[in-house]
């Protein structure tokens, strides 16, 4: 554990806050809530189970103590609803807003929507948030902001235009919080994932991160199917390099405020790697996949190479990833091979 991101446990922990954790019934809604529990915060959570699940709640109360688990306060309701999102919001220290719409082909497939949630949704949480006075204010940016800017590794000011409607509301979450510091003084802090993943990410449907997508038909003895030629690369980020960024943000000094951020490790991984590195991480854990993936097309809004410079979330927010890829898969392989079978 980094340095900073110890100090600000302990000083958590000495003293526990009261959160607001957006989609918490999703992927890395679900993993920051545990977390949080774990660290003796009051956490209330907000989920439409739109794209969350009631089991990934149910998952996190097993794995918390019981006393843990009743500074836990949950609303089903829509961030598309104001006052669902000023009821959430009272009496929170910080936000943590991961509730929106993901995938780029959703919302190639359904602009309106994604547009919906993802902009009008977070427009909501921004004025609830504001109107509340909340301490602080972490949204979930993303990688896909960075658009067609062909330079790697990508560095925060430095975007191209968005290849994707889901790219576009991201990108307008960014162009909203600066307005907000701006004109009201609501300070914010974006974090841009590049490719999260880790338990409790969803395998199944049409929208599934590639990760649980593979695993999934690699445990079930199905085809891989490779989007393009396999060379196409990414940033996987183990899930809990994501927990540690969004606590290190929502307690960020004053210079490192108003400001968005890579979160991610720094590495770049083809599918063809991944494709190597999931069935040595199955192998370990007794599932033997001996297939060779197949090819398809490239998938429409996708771009080829992605990797990030980490080096201002260091400097400013003391941001320090525990896991890469491989190490995240050993921790992760376990949950992947007792859920996804």
């Amino acid at each position: 554990m980094g340095g900073r991101y110890q100090e600000v446990v302990a000083g958590l922990q000495a003293t526990p806050k009261t959160w607001l954790v957006t989609g918490c019934a999703g992927f890395i809604g679900s993993n920051l809530l545990e977390a949080l529990l774990r660290l003796g915060q009051k956490v209330v959570g907000l989920d439409n189970f739109a794209t969350g699940h009631r089991y990934n709640l149910d998952e996190v109360q097993k794995l918390v103590s019981a006393r843990q688990w009743a500074n836990f306060t949950f609303h089903e309701a829509d961030i598309r609803s104001l006052d669902a999102c000023r009821q959430a919001v009272q009496g929170v220290d910080y936000v943590l807003h991961q509730a929106a719409l993901g995938s780029v082909p959703r919302s190639i497939n359904d602009p309106v929507t994604t547009n919906d949630v993802n902009i009008s949704g977070f427009l909501n949480m921004l004025v609830a948030a504001r109107d509340a006075k909340v301490a602080s204010f972490v949204y979930a940016a993303s990688s896909s902001t960075y658009g067609d800017h062909p330079a790697l590794p990508k560095v925060e000011d430095q975007i191209g235009k968005p290849l994707s409607p889901y790219a576009v509301t991201k990108y307008v979450n960014e162009l909203y919080a600066d307005v907000f510091a701006r004109v009201y003084g609501f300070g914010s802090i974006g974090l841009r994932y590049f490719n999260v993943f880790g338990k409790r990410q969803d395998p199944e449907g049409a929208y599934a991160a590639v990760i649980p997508k593979w695993v999934a038909a690699m445990i079930r003895g199905e085809d891989v199917v490779v989007n393009g030629d396999g060379e196409t690369s990414r940033d996987f980020c183990y899930v809990e390099n994501a927990v540690q960024a969004n606590i290190l943000a929502a307690l960020a000094q004053p210079d490192g405020v108003n400001q968005v951020y890579n979160v991610a490790f720094n590495a770049r991984t083809t599918l063809n790697q991944l494709f190597d590195y999931l069935t040595h991480a199955l192998a370990n854990n007794g599932v033997v996949y001996d297939k060779r993936p197949k090819y398809a097309d490239f998938r429409p809004g996708d771009v080829r190479h992605s990797q990030a410079d980490i080096s201002k979330a260091r400097r400013l927010l003391g941001y320090e990833p525990m896991h890469s890829i491989v190490q995240g898969l050993e921790v992760a392989m376990p949950w992947y091979t007792q859920f996804l079978r």
